[in-house]
């Protein structure tokens, strides 16, 4: 592109021209795509997700609830301004992956990890890492064991459709010690398969055997050990080809961290309207520049945090009932790895 600068014209001025219309372009192929068009047509978001206590579960009145919920909530916040137009369906480990090629989600908030393959041959894109995980093993307190390498010969179950296959039989190899693996696809008979002693131990990320420590009859009877097997990092998962869908998905989740940083809660962002500082401005929307030249609603960020919190309410209302340090899952600023792009 080529801007012809008047005599006298300042660099400045060409700069600005350029940046305006190169912006235009911009939004003009980035208003739709086949994901976002359907979900506007349908009125509705199709969510994808598990069910794993403090993540995502349906309460006793049938309406899902967890950490991973919250986030549908606040994607139909950023595209309709109601939390409610979001329809959530449980898929398997086995089922979710091919669910999502087909197009019979709009995005996945179960807990999938972002790899290598799943991005080049399944064409999936990811939205930021939402919860940073590491694949942990738990055992039966009786067995004696300390540490992981403490396992050689024993029978481990495993549940298909994850990345949890590769990464034990990864780490026995490595370690030179052997195991025989037990493949689940029954999410239910998992726990049951420990219970019974059908396996001395099974192997998930460690996000879900929190969850599923606490579902056992005896729950103390049961320990998690203390080695991470894998760097697992959740983040939501969409079908590539829509690139304003992948947008929104990121923003929606980085204005919950955003919102964290700068101390803005549920309980006072309407004290945050006021601030004299202009990137809160904008990102509160009393400012409209910053909604309006990206499209959105200016208001998105205050309505997700107005009604679901900033990520660390989130994480606290889902995760710390349930013993959850935040550890990685901190902000930056708190020695985590959660950091937002800025608003801008």
């Amino acid at each position: 592109m080529t801007i012809a600068m008047r005599p006298g014209a300042g660099w400045r001025t060409a700069l600005a021209t350029t940046l305006v219309v190169a912006a235009g372009l911009f939004s003009t192929a980035t208003q739709a795509g086949p994901t976002l068009d359907k979900i506007k047509q349908r009125g509705s978001i199709k969510v994808g997700v598990g069910t794993t206590q403090g993540f995502f579960s349906p309460d006793s009145n049938g309406r899902w609830q967890g950490f991973f919920v919250d986030y549908g909530r606040a994607l139909s916040i950023t595209v309709f301004g109601d939390p409610d137009k979001v329809e959530f369906t449980n898929s398997s480990p086995q089922q979710r992956l091919p669910a999502l090629q087909a197009g019979e989600f709009d995005v996945l908030l179960s807990g999938v990890t972002v790899t290598i393959t799943r991005a080049f041959q399944l064409g999936f894109h990811f939205g930021p890492t939402v919860f940073y995980d590491g694949q942990g093993i738990l055992v039966r307190k009786d067995l004696g064991v300390t540490k992981a390498a403490d396992l050689d010969g024993a029978t481990i179950g495993v549940q298909s459709g994850t990345t949890g296959e590769l990464n034990i039989a990864d780490f026995f190899r490595k370690t030179g010690k052997k195991f025989t693996p037990v493949t689940i696809e029954d999410t239910g008979e998992f726990t049951n398969a420990l219970e019974t002693s059908r396996v001395d131990a099974i192997t998930q990320d460690s996000s879900d055997l929190v969850g599923k420590r606490t579902q056992l009859k005896k729950p103390d009877d049961y320990i998690i050990l203390p080695e991470r097997l894998s760097k697992e990092p959740l983040a939501p998962a969409i079908a590539g080809g829509d690139d304003r869908w992948l947008e929104i998905v990121n923003w929606t989740v980085n204005a919950t961290i955003q919102a964290e940083e700068w101390g803005i809660t549920s309980k006072n962002v309407d004290e945050f309207l006021k601030s004299p500082d202009p990137a809160i401005q904008r990102f509160l929307g009393v400012d409209p520049s910053l909604g309006q030249a990206i499209g959105l609603d200016p208001k998105f960020a205050y309505n997700i945090i107005k009604t679901v919190g900033n990520y660390g309410e989130i994480y606290d209302r889902n995760l710390k009932p349930l013993g959850w340090e935040r550890g990685y899952n901190n902000l930056w600023t708190n020695g985590g790895l959660l950091y937002s792009p800025p608003f801008r």
